[in-house]
């Protein structure tokens, strides 16, 4: 099946039972056994359930992997693949990625023993100069959260296999529709399904892939024994969001590209990040190892306009956390999704306090421009 086909009819994507062109939400905890361990296949919804399986196949069908996993939230997807790793492990992580997943890292898993080196995976030669003897891992995002930066996802690949490492990737904002880790040589993909893959603000989810079998089992088995589960209904809603997925993804990029235009020439923006720009640092891997350059921008404001006075007089765009959906979204990150980071961290990292994240939504264009008309027109210089 081609990308497209396989969003609506990839994993299991109807009832054999009864016919039903959705899959049921199988909402149960436990399963009858004829037998003392004679079953049909399920035994307890923690280790399995129908509904879930339904999608663990289908992320699996999508990012071209052998298994999949599906969790709570992607931050649950995040702990479980780093749980992989023992005391004294060390992992090399990307200097632009999720608040969350730095939070994370920082406050729980250094208590663990696990250790970290922070690069800019954007430069090749950083992420091979931080390996160490104890290192394990590559994790990175591409493009990244917020700064829109790209990662030749395929070189730190064969600098992880030149080195027997696992190499993850956070493909939440490219999504499988213009981003196939797996195909460049990753060894794990992780989604926060709540984004993109959901598209409607209406779940939180993590799913998670590896097309490597070893990977796959000890994935199942932390899964099961950790146990930070999706459950059945999520599940189908997931689902139902990804069968718009492809449709969702084109319409989200076309008014990127004409709000990323808006934005470039406007006399208050000092700044737009966007991988579709020529000017991007990173546009030509983009364009190498990606289909569509999605629909998230990040813009800064000129020094001294408040990025806090131009969010909050927006009126159709809605001031929130997260991304990814139908209606556009948009946000502060060092003030909200990044605000864990201390803020030497952000600065070094270059996400400033008048850095703006807009997801794009699916609305009408023009409507979204007026709103952002509206924005600039009430941000005076302070």
């Amino acid at each position: 099946m081609r990308m497209k086909t396989t969003y609506i009819h990839g994993g299991i994507s109807h009832d054999e039972a009864t016919g039903s062109v959705n899959v049921p939400i199988h909402q149960t905890s436990t399963y009858k056994q004829e037998k003392v361990g004679v079953h049909k296949g399920y035994e307890y919804s923690r280790t399995g359930n129908p509904t879930r399986a339904a999608l663990e196949m289908l992320i699996a069908d999508m990012e071209g992997g052998v298994r999949g996993f599906a969790f709570a939230s992607g931050s649950a997807g995040t702990h479980t693949i780093f749980s992989l790793f023992s005391k004294g492990d060390h992992i090399i992580v990307g200097d632009d990625v999720y608040g969350g997943t730095y939070r994370l890292m920082d406050k729980i898993l250094k208590r663990l023993g696990l250790t970290f080196t922070i690069v800019d995976t954007s430069k090749i030669e950083l992420v091979e100069k931080a390996i160490q003897k104890q290192t394990k891992a590559i994790f990175l995002e591409t493009p990244t959260n917020p700064l829109l930066k790209i990662t030749d996802i395929a070189a730190v690949a064969k600098i992880a296999k030149k080195h027997q490492l696992i190499s993850i990737v956070d493909n939440t904002f490219a999504t499988p529709y213009h981003q196939k880790p797996l195909e460049l040589g990753a060894s794990i993909v992780l989604h926060s399904a709540s984004k993109y893959l959901g598209g409607h603000s209406d779940v939180v989810a993590g799913l998670v892939t590896t097309n490597d079998d070893k990977l796959a089992e000890e994935l199942g088995f932390l899964q099961n024994a950790i146990g930070g589960i999706l459950g059945p209904q999520d599940s189908w809603i997931i689902q139902r969001g990804i069968k718009t997925l492809a449709i969702r993804m084109d319409a989200h990029e076309a008014n990127a590209k004409k709000i990323v235009q808006y934005l470039d020439k406007h006399p208050q923006v000092a700044k737009v990040y966007y991988p579709g720009l020529a000017s991007h640092p990173g546009h030509e891997i983009a364009k190498k190892q990606t289909t569509g350059f999605g629909g998230m921008i990040s813009f800064e404001l000129v020094e001294g306009f408040s990025a806090k006075a131009f969010v909050e007089k927006l009126t159709l765009i809605t001031l929130a956390e997260s991304l990814g959906a139908v209606e556009s979204l948009i946000e502060i990150p060092a003030l909200m999704t990044h605000g864990s980071i201390p803020k030497e961290e952000r600065l070094k990292s270059g996400i400033k306090d008048e850095l703006i994240r807009l997801s794009v939504g699916i609305e009408d264009v023009e409507d979204l421009i007026e709103d952002l008309d509206m924005g600039f027109s009430h941000v005076q210089n302070q």
